[in-house]
């Protein structure tokens, strides 16, 4: 199928065209058409489908046709408004937009490439603009926004109740409504900020729900805001991600860790990589250790202002920075494709958080590696990644690197359902066996980056659940 056959508009599909897309993906291919008909949609998609495009494409699609329907020009802007009002010696007074799309997402840089991606399918728009509201950007910036009246408002849940509620935005003339990871959000705790703002909505609304599941709690909340709507599932958050080499490497302490964190990243396959940790703090003090060690390594977090969050995104995507060291929120929505290899530093709390981290590579069909620095006391959270993703990790051993016991030892002292000895699952590199990684290159004397006491893998500044 071609993106023609989808009967999108005749901007859109240049846009496309411009930008090298030429068959859609799974998710749009079976979203698109539905969307078009003005259906509201529940969609279960991986990370890394195409789902921004699902819910984007129909939208301006809709935006397109009712801009060549428009015999007379568009009215003035609240910002026209308020200049003629100068022009008149009148005191300008703001006036509350009125967005007719409302994109919702969990974090700031997820609505950030929902706003990039936004623009480079309306490019060939005149009438269409999309900006982002969102925590860390100054409100004076965000006013400036707002009184463009733009069509499109992609925003996170916090910072957008805090202009509902001084009477910035008025969802009055709104059409359509998405939440882009709403199974996210939720966790993030943002459920009672999502059902004052759907209240906000006409009911005669189009809603569409994206999620990497539609179970529990999401689907009862996809439920209760949606109208007769399609369910659509792609592949649920369980993928198994074949493009995808996933590794475990068991370690003894913080300091073998670190020591094979410094052989991996040496590896000449490897492009651009992301760390996951589980603190801020841990963050900071891997990027420094990082850059002293000779890596172009840079940290992102919650804490940042969101200028410096922009500007290390921006260096990842330039290549300036080789080594992104991230928590799980800041990573969210990182859309970088030359990241060739993920790794997990500390594991995430939750399995989804797994599948989540390791489709930052590997995407649009791209091969990646994600691999797993696990100490021996962590091998059931490594089952219970195992049991949702319906799938085993190798474990890898890397010459000289060796934990003091053996990965076979530490499957089996799991509680219940633990791995046994006879498992063969590669406990040990045999003699012409080929390891993960390739040997280390070459290092000056006093290299890598096992410098300085810590205290711990997951102590430090508290987890970061959400962005206003």
């Amino acid at each position: 199928m071609t993106f023609e056959a989808l009967g999108l508009h005749t901007s859109v599909l240049k846009a496309l065209t411009e930008a090298g897309y030429t068959k859609p993906t799974s998710v749009q291919a079976q979203a698109v058409p539905a969307a078009l008909e003005g259906r509201d949609l529940m969609v279960s998609s991986q990370t890394g489908s195409g789902k921004t495009a699902a819910f984007m494409l129909p939208a301006l699609h809709k935006f397109a046709l009712a801009s060549e329907q428009q015999d007379a020009p568009l009215g003035k802007t609240p910002n026209q408004e308020a200049q003629s009002a100068r022009s008149r010696g009148d005191r300008p007074r703001f006036k509350a937009a009125q967005p007719k799309m409302l994109v919702l997402t969990p974090t700031r840089e997820l609505a950030l490439q929902v706003t990039n991606a936004t623009d480079k399918y309306g490019s060939f728009m005149k009438r269409v603009k999309a900006v982002s509201i969102l925590g860390g950007m100054p409100y004076p910036k965000q006013m400036q926004l707002l009184a463009k009246n733009p069509e499109i408002l992609v925003a996170t849940p916090g910072r957008l109740i805090d202009h509902m509620e001084s009477g910035k935005i008025d969802f009055s003339q709104l059409e359509i409504l998405v939440l882009d990871e709403a199974d996210r959000m939720l966790d993030m705790g943002f459920i009672d900020d999502i059902e004052k703002i759907v209240d906000a909505t006409p009911e005669t609304r189009q809603t569409m729900l994206f999620s990497a599941t539609l179970d529990g709690v999401v689907g009862n909340m996809a439920k209760r805001i949606t109208k007769n709507p399609l369910v659509i599932q792609i592949a649920g958050s369980a993928t198994k991600h074949e493009n995808i080499s996933q590794r475990v490497h068991f370690v003894d302490d913080l300091s073998h860790k670190n020591r094979l964190l410094d052989h991996l990243l040496r590896d000449e396959t490897m492009d651009q990589a992301v760390v996951f940790t589980a603190t801020k703090r841990d963050a900071d003090t891997i990027a420094d250790r990082l850059n002293i060690a000779g890596f172009a390594a840079a940290a992102l977090h919650g804490d940042m202002h969101q200028g410096a969050r922009n500007r290390t995104l921006d260096g990842m995507r330039r290549g300036q920075v080789r080594v992104l060291v991230a928590t799980d929120v800041a990573a969210r929505g990182i859309d970088v494709p030359a990241i060739t290899h993920v790794f997990n530093y500390d594991l995430p709390k939750f399995p989804e958080d797994y599948v989540h981290r390791i489709g930052r590579t590997g995407r649009a069909g791209r091969n990646g590696v994600a691999v797993s620095l696990v100490n021996h006391a962590e091998s059931m959270n490594v089952k219970r990644i195992e049991r949702f993703t319906k799938q085993l990790i190798p474990v890898d051993v890397i010459e000289g690197f060796e934990p003091k016991r053996s990965a076979s030892t530490a499957r089996s002292s799991a509680k219940p359902g633990g791995w046994k000895p006879g498992d063969n699952r590669g406990n040990a590199a045999k003699p012409g066996q080929r390891t993960f990684s390739k040997p280390a290159a070459p290092r000056k004397e006093g290299g890598g980056f096992n410098k300085g006491p810590r205290t711990g893998d997951t102590g430090g500044a508290r987890r970061s659940y959400g962005d206003r």
